[in-house]
């Protein structure tokens, strides 16, 4: 059997399946459109453009006769997490190994489902809650025209936020970022986006560039005369910057300072830092980088212009980031595990990346300058009971076919992250999903005060060459500017010391 003649059959006969159905006739190459499934009882028996609606889907998916090379095609954007689990686990009980989905309603745009936008199901598709829908033609009129740059375009959240703005109608989207790799990668997929007709025809311009290099962030915003940016770019693997954190702050902190000094300088209108819960009470060099970049976002919303806003937007962790748990767990699932979990009491807020990406766009357009946002992130999630759910997705059964394996936490971790401080005081507002915060300046530094000390340290200064990448001497400035750090490494070191005199007394 040749790939055209692989039987397709797309669940859904609505607006979206119905339009999947004529690209795929169209395109001949992918196989032969053999039927819907679908649950409307007007539908079933008639047929659509000659393809016969079968349904209701759980009981007809049971009496068809599926060979391996058959696919099936759920195009039901509108449906809910826990609908598209049992279409999934019906859909494979009959012998569907190649499934593939198209994204949910807030990605598809006036009815124009594409092609092009199925992708093959994972777990993102059945875990979790049910996103919330973002109209995202209404919720981006207010880039209409615009030049927007994404800093960190070619990386997890920056790549989802270019592939929305497509809808957006801005004049330019600029994709910013340090690696080339990553930026040619989202720069092809944008521009074979647009020829499939997925958004609008944006001019989109790659930038390969670094944030720390304070002189080439000021002539790049200048010259691109950018109206809004989204800043991404961050470094963010925790125990991997506990490693290197003069490197962290001097990318975040000081990187995050030069973009802000561009903007301000060129006038921008919409300034957005993507935040994140580690920077609430940081017991992480990652953390208090991003809470130091928070503070610097409040303190320059005091120096705009009555055009520009300058805000940030905290959330949770995003399924299926690059370096996030998902990825991990499907490689140590595909390689027979065991699945490793740090520790069975930790637990995270989950969001996926298409809804936290609609959110911030939204954001982007309603917030006002100077203030802090945060997304509600619904209930968090225990780690372990994660790493069950996807065993599962996978076809395994946890702890007999894929072991789980307890290692304990890894440097910077905890067990629970807080989204916000008390004092914050989260308060909804007009919009689904978002929520507002008092802002609360440092209690123990002064920004400025602070900034000053670290940049010799990151930064080579004739004055002081001694502190130049003087780790100790950063990690000291850190502890003594902000308590639970200091707290965190306190209790770290205690147990260390504990095991070392335990091990004595045992030899």
């Amino acid at each position: 059997m040749t790939k055209t003649d692989t039987r397709l059959y797309i669940i859904g006969a609505g607006f979206a399946g119905q339009i999947i159905a004529q690209d795929l006739q169209r395109k001949r190459i992918f196989g032969t459109v053999t039927a819907f499934l679908d649950d409307d009882k007007n539908l079933i028996g008639s047929k659509i453009d000659s393809i016969p609606v079968f349904g209701p889907i759980d009981s007809v998916a049971s009496i068809l006769r599926v060979d391996p090379l058959d696919q099936a095609i759920i195009a039901i954007p509108t449906a809910s997490v826990e609908r598209i689990h049992k279409i999934y686990d019906t859909l494979v009980e009959v012998g569907f190994t190649k499934i593939k989905i198209l994204p949910s309603i807030s990605q598809v745009i006036d009815g124009k489902a594409h092609l092009i936008q199925a992708r093959d199901i994972n777990p993102l598709d059945i875990l979790g809650r049910t996103p919330v829908t973002i109209p995202l033609k209404e919720s981006l009129s207010y880039l209409k025209g615009k030049r927007v740059l994404i800093t960190g375009a070619g990386g997890s959240i920056g790549s989802e936020l270019s592939r929305q703005l497509l809808e957006g109608g801005a004049e330019r989207l600029y994709l910013f970022g340090h690696g080339e790799n990553s930026i040619v990668n989202i720069y092809r997929e944008l521009h074979t986006l647009q020829n499939e007709g997925v958004g609008q025809k944006a001019a989109i311009v790659p930038i390969i560039g670094d944030m720390k290099d304070r002189e080439y962030v000021n002539y790049i915003i200048s010259k691109t005369h950018a109206d809004v940016i989204f800043h991404c770019a961050a470094y963010k693997h925790v125990p991997m910057m506990e490693e290197n954190p003069v490197a962290v702050i001097e990318n975040n902190v000081f990187g995050t300072k030069n973009l802000l000094d561009a903007a301000l300088k060129s006038g921008v209108e919409r300034f957005v830092l993507i935040s994140t819960d580690k920077a609430v009470l940081p017991v992480s060099f990652y953390g208090v980088s991003k809470m130091l970049c928070e503070k610097l976002i409040v303190e320059y919303s005091a120096e705009t212009e009555k055009n520009q806003a300058f805000m940030f937007v905290r959330f949770g962790n995003v399924l299926g980031s690059r370096g996030s748990i998902l990825p991990v767990f499907m490689k140590q699932i595909k390689n027979g595990g065991p699945v490793t979990v740090t520790d069975e009491n930790m637990e995270r807020y989950f969001m996926t990346i298409p809804e936290a990406c609609s959110l911030v766009l939204q954001t982007g357009g309603v917030g006002k300058n100077g203030a802090s946002y945060l997304l509600d992130m619904g209930e968090p999630v225990k780690i372990i009971d994660l790493a069950k759910q996807i065993i599962k997705f996978s076809g395994f059964e946890p702890y007999r076919d894929i072991d789980i394996e307890i290692i304990g936490k890894r440097p910077g971790e905890r067990n629970i992250e807080p989204l916000w401080l008390k004092e914050e005081n989260p308060s909804p507002t007009a919009y689904k999903k978002l929520l507002t915060l008092t802002n609360i300046p440092g209690k123990t530094f002064v920004l400025k005060e602070l900034i000053s000390k670290l940049e010799p340290i990151c930064f080579f200064s004739k004055e002081k060459p001694e502190l130049y990448r003087n780790k100790n001497e950063l990690i000291s400035i850190l502890r003594k500017a902000i308590p639970t750090l200091d707290e965190f490494y306190s209790e770290q070191e205690n147990l260390k010391k504990s095991a070392e005199c335990n091990k004595k007394v045992v030899l």
